[in-house]
């Protein structure tokens, strides 16, 4: 039998209106600080372009709309390794549907999967064919929105895939693939390679461990083709353009994530820069203007509301401060023989390499496109679930034989 600490509880998306006044009441309060003239995104989000956002936040967006919409997936929470875990649970409809388990990362939450998860479950209903349906469990990491805060220390992505693996068991999945990109590609590589047994393939849309770190030798660039030998290249200087201007969020959350976390947890508008900063510099925004998104505002704002209604600024950073702090940290990734398959999205912030990535990787799949960037399943959703859908119709499958929580 399941012990009371092993139950699956349902659960609502239910935010007190007193929640939502107080925000209201401290965005009108904003205390909003001077800036640069003629500077743009050089410095961080530019004042004019954040006071515009938040005006849409405060009088246009609807909370109780973006809450309906996510408690039409039925959602659950259930204790594993002392931690609240928070998940959507999507059954298809067609019974030998593939279990498939999909990881957000940071700045994100299952918000990313909206657009997926309809086509991923149901493709009968989005013209597809039924045979590549998939049962959807889309978890919130450990520390992130609705699973969060944590109580304990040593929450990094090897627990974290140690915890989504129980998860798995416990509805019932003997077998599964797993998908993410962001923290979540770091989780799903490490659930294919830790449980070769149960993880039938991994999906990423970001490889960790694949991109140049150091400025390539000659002798390697020689030994690759012109193609290869080019990107090597660029994934070298975007490696260093990364590193001199980009990387600073991760330093911070990786030394001081509770010093970090007054300001954010206080601050609607503070939580709103930190995370809107990396929405519109990680999107492919090539050919919208200079002020948009590469994401719909709403769908962000639904974002940023998950992590300043449950406070989890700066619980949600600790898995930075985790992983720097770890034994395993600067070593090259543990090997792994679980399929694997890549969409690299071109405005993804590393460019990947496959010579390095299948040094540690069994690739079985790799696709470049056209279009896209960090958070592939909301800017390019139709080309996310078409290369999901191709990879795991290649493999194997088991059938799924799941409890229903």
């Amino acid at each position: 039998m399941t012990s009371p600490a092993e139950s699956v509880q349902p659960f609502r998306v239910d935010i007190p209106q007193s929640d939502l006044d107080d925000l209201h009441d401290r965005l009108d309060r904003t205390r909003w600080p001077d800036e640069l003239p003629a500077v743009g995104w050089a410095y961080g989000v530019p004042r004019d372009w954040l006071k515009d956002l938040v005006r849409h936040w405060r009088h246009t967006y609807d909370w109780r709309a973006a809450e309906a919409r996510l408690n039409e997936w039925p959602q659950f929470t259930t204790t594993i390794d002392g931690a609240n875990v928070h998940f959507a649970h999507i059954r298809s409809p067609e019974p030998a549907a593939t279990p498939l388990i999909m990881t957000h990362g940071w700045p994100g939450s299952i918000v990313e999967f909206a657009k997926v998860a309809g086509p991923l479950t149901d493709p009968r209903a989005h013209g597809g064919d039924p045979s590549d349906a998939f049962h959807l469990v889309l978890p919130s990491i450990p520390g992130f929105g609705l699973s969060g805060p944590t109580r304990e220390t040593g929450w990094e992505f090897h627990r974290v895939a140690r915890a989504f693996a129980e998860l798995m068991a416990r509805l019932g999945y003997g077998q599964y693939g797993a998908q993410g990109g962001d923290w979540g590609a770091v989780i799903s590589r490490e659930l294919g390679r830790s449980y070769p047994d149960r993880v039938i393939g991994v999906h990423l849309n970001l490889l960790p461990g694949s991109s140049a770190t150091e400025e390539p030798d000659p002798a390697e660039l020689a030994a690759l083709s012109p193609a290869e030998r080019g990107r090597t290249l660029a994934s070298w200087e975007r490696g260093r353009r990364w590193t001199r201007d980009r990387q600073g969020y991760a330093d911070i959350q990786s030394t001081r994530p509770q010093t970090l976390a007054y300001g954010l947890t206080d601050s609607p508008v503070g939580q709103l820069a930190w995370i809107t900063e990396k929405f519109k510099e990680w999107t492919d925004t090539r050919g919208l203007p200079s002020d948009a998104l590469g994401v719909d505002r709403d769908w962000l704002l639904t974002n940023v509301m998950l992590y300043w209604l449950t406070g989890t600024a700066g619980s949600s950073a600790r898995i930075y401060y985790e992983r720097a702090h770890a034994d395993y940290w600067g070593a090259p990734p543990e090997p792994s023989t679980a399929p694997t398959a890549l969409a690299d999205f071109p405005q993804e912030n590393f460019i990947p390499l496959r010579h390095l990535a299948e040094r540690t990787n069994n690739i079985v799949r790799w696709t470049e496109y056209d279009r896209g960037g960090h958070f592939a399943a909301m800017e390019q959703p139709e080309a996310l679930v078409g290369d999901i859908r191709t990879f795991f119709g290649k493999l194997p499958r088991q059938a799924p034989g799941a409890r229903r929580p």
